[in-house]
């Protein structure tokens, strides 16, 4: 009798201690799965200063964000989406949605030469409008879309008076645009330059009034905060580094200069893109903004309608740019 108590016993004990390892096996790992890629679209006048090209490679190669699309900006969009066309299918990837925004009239062009090349190697197509393809992104994805945008807001202001409830439904919008105490720096390089009308803002006040007035957390990246210089040796890394990436900012480049002068881009866009994903280079403050038609960004009395960084960690932002650029970045 004793025997079978002790063996019942010796049994229940096995079962507890397996049940135990069991258990320690099955326990979840302390490790942090790493987030989800925040979902940004951009829209972007790119094609006529560089820092927009500079803009794209970083947003291609940060794997914090997924690309739902590119919107050209301003003047000829269609253009501007085939330059799009050109330097994505360069980089592998195709994949990426171009939409062309709404046209405006506009001259500036400095890179139309490597956008008019792309139809010689691929029949030129029609781009889907960029408005409705950005509203049916965010019902698709409701509060989930960061919206970074780096140039005029025409689209911007299209889609608000399109339906603003469903642009209400945007996570927040990223602009570069806007001059609150510092102005375009001088040719001398002073940085004291009094606020003057930044080109995206005085392109379009009506969209950034719109934008300001939507309901949407507005993130503001003004030229107090993104006046960055590439120069050399940082700039020359970049440019022969030799990757198809690098080479399509290389063409890009050599347009903007005419090749004729060696040039030190001012890295306006990128800034947006690198508060999307390090906000700790570039604080924001709590402002509000108001805008007369003649382009000016006033800081104003009342609640703020935006978050605005008014000084970002430059040397920090140049470390991140020129290294996610020129390293290899799993797809």
């Amino acid at each position: 009798m004793r025997n079978s108590r002790f063996i019942a016993a010796l049994a229940a004990f096995v079962l507890v201690a397996a049940g135990s390892v069991g258990f320690r096996a099955q326990a979840p790992s302390s490790a942090k799965p790493a987030p989800a890629p925040q979902l940004v679209i951009l829209d972007t006048d790119i094609g006529d200063d560089i820092d927009d090209a500079f803009a794209l490679a970083l947003v291609l190669q940060s794997p914090e964000l997924r690309l739902l699309g590119v919107e050209t900006a301003f003047g000829d969009t269609e253009l501007r989406a085939r330059l799009v066309d050109r330097y994505l299918a360069a980089v592998g990837r195709t994949d990426i949605p171009v939409l062309a925004g709404v046209e405006t009239k506009s001259t500036h062009f400095t890179q139309a030469a490597y956008a008019r090349q792309w139809p010689t190697t691929r029949i030129a197509r029609k781009h889907r409008d960029a408005v409705p393809f950005l509203l049916e992104q965010i019902r698709a994805h409701p509060g989930q879309i960061t919206l970074i945008a780096i140039g005029p807001l025409f689209n911007i202001q299209a889609a608000i008076e399109r339906d603003p409830e469903t642009f209400k439904k945007l996570k927040r919008v990223v602009i570069m645009g806007g001059s609150v105490y510092r102005g375009y720096d001088g040719r001398d390089g002073d940085k004291h330059s009094p606020p003057s009308p930044e080109w995206n803002i005085l392109c379009d006040p009506a969209g950034a009034r719109a934008l300001l007035g939507s309901g949407v957390p507005v993130f503001v990246m003004p030229l107090d905060s993104t006046q960055v210089h590439l120069e050399n040796p940082a700039l020359g890394a970049i440019l022969a580094h030799g990757s198809p990436l690098t080479d399509q900012l290389t063409l890009l480049y050599h347009q903007w200069t005419g090749a004729a002068e060696w040039r030190s881009p001012t890295l306006y866009d990128p800034v947006a893109i690198t508060y999307t994903i390090r906000p700790n280079l570039c604080p924001a403050t709590p402002m509000r903004l108001e805008v007369d038609d003649k382009g000016f960004t006033r800081p104003a009395e009342g609640t703020p309608n935006a978050q605005v960084c008014l000084q970002s960690d430059e040397k920090g932002f140049l470390e991140l740019l020129v290294s996610r650029i020129t390293e290899e970045v799993p797809r």
